[in-house]
Formats: C-alpha cells, structure tokens, sequence
C-alpha cells in the first residue's frame, strides 16, 4: 500500500505542470482541443491491432435491421468515426459526442465511408441523450467510451431508453484487469495520471459489472486481451447486449 502511493506520487511530481493547469482551470479546455487530433491519429492503429475482433463483433448488425430492412444505428462517443468502416452497406447513422471537436474528424471519416447514410452528428454526453426520441434506434453502439463517462449506468439507462424492444447495444471497452494481478497494481498507480491525460478516462473500471446489473433480456460478453504496446489497456470486454 505504502509503495503504491509512493509511486502514484512519483508519478504525479513527473506530470506536476499538468495538476497545476488543471488547478487553474486551464487543462481541460486545453485537452478538449488537442485530444481529438491524437485519438484521429491512434485509432486506425486501434482497429489495425483488433481489426478481427471489430470485424466479427460488428458482423452481426444486420440481424437487428428494424421491419424496413434498413438499419437505424446511433453511435455515442463517436470521436473521430473509427467504427464506420465495419458498419453494413445503406445504414443510417447518427452520431453523438459531447466535444464538438471532433465533428471535423468525424466528417471526414464520413467522407472516406460513402457506404453508409450519415443523418448528423449532435453534441451530446451519452447521460442525457434527450435529442434522441424513446425507442428510435436499432442498435447503439459505443467503443472505448465508457471508460470516461461521468456515469456509466446513466448512460447505459439511456441507451435502453432510445433502443427500440429488441434493440441491441454493441460494446468494446478496455476495463480493469485482474484485481489480483501486477497489471491493476499498475492500472492503480497510473490512473489518477491517465485521467488527465485521456480526458477523463479510468483504467480501473469494471464495466462488464455495470452491464450485467442492467435490465437488458440477453447480454453476450466477452474478456480478451487486446495485442496493445501498452499493458495497461490491453484487459478488454466486447459484445452486445439486447434490450
């Protein structure tokens, strides 16, 4: 115990101009602006690393196609649009993140993916998603978000809200690992450090938990490890849970 907080205060005085400018107000819009640019440039390295895994997850879109036949998909947290690529061909997708920052990312992957029908983006957090009519969506889809969410179980409140009965919730999120392992002893000292620096992003939230607590009628969840460089999000969960 005593190590851990030795570290974590080491950890600290390294990164100490960053806790100074966020004492002073002055972090968080700083990071609300440069941290869209480095996601846009991380995440096609993200889904070159878990290409098979999003490609098998987001095979099974098209089973929730509503009586149209066309697919309704509302993606919350957005960022820079990552997931388009691996979303089926004439759907209809619109997109919500609460940094508006994002949007000129977001529009070019729309660009760079003519397959699908892009209906806008609204800036939004996923906790209050009133913009979104009750049962209005297929399926929602959220990755790597729930990792830096004021509230992960108003959020998934919401989701269960706005998807139609029968709906899904697609999920791929990098969660805490093992409480007994070297890596959440680690996850534990970086984690007050990572926040700042991935805008609020936790490293030691036990999502899966979150999901099986909400009144979803059939949740498929899987733990993997992630082939990341870095060992502290390689501790992963993916899947679908329906309304």
């Amino acid at each position: 115990m005593v190590l851990a907080l030795l570290l974590r205060a080491g950890l600290q005085l390294l990164v100490l101009p960053i806790y100074v400018l966020a004492y002073f107000g002055f972090w968080d819009p700083l990071c609300k602006t440069v941290f869209p640019y480095f996601m846009s440039k991380i995440a096609p390295r993200f889904n070159q690393k878990l290409y098979r895994e999003k490609q098998q997850l987001f095979s099974g879109l098209p089973d929730f196609a509503g009586s149209s036949g066309q697919l309704s998909l509302l993606e919350i947290g957005a960022g820079s649009g990552a997931n388009f690529q691996f979303y089926p061909p004439g759907c209809r997708v619109t997109c919500t993140d609460p940094n508006p920052n994002f949007k000129r990312y977001l529009l070019k992957s729309v660009a760079e993916n003519q397959h699908l029908r892009f209906e806008g983006f609204v800036v939004a957090s996923g906790e209050d998603l009133r913009p979104v009519p009750d049962g209005s969506v297929d399926v929602v889809v959220g990755t790597l978000v729930l990792c830096s969410v004021a509230s992960v179980t108003a959020i998934l409140r919401e989701v269960l809200r706005v998807l139609r009965p029968g709906g899904a919730f697609y999920f791929m999120e990098h969660v805490a690992a093992d409480r007994s392992s070297w890596s959440y002893f680690w996850q534990q000292i970086c984690d007050p450090t990572w926040k700042y620096l991935g805008d609020g992003c936790s490293l030691i939230r036990e999502t899966w938990k979150d999901l099986e607590n909400t009144e979803f009628s059939e949740l498929n969840l899987q733990h993997i490890t992630a082939p990341m460089n870095c060992g502290l999000v390689r501790p992963h969960i993916l899947g679908y849970a329906v309304k």
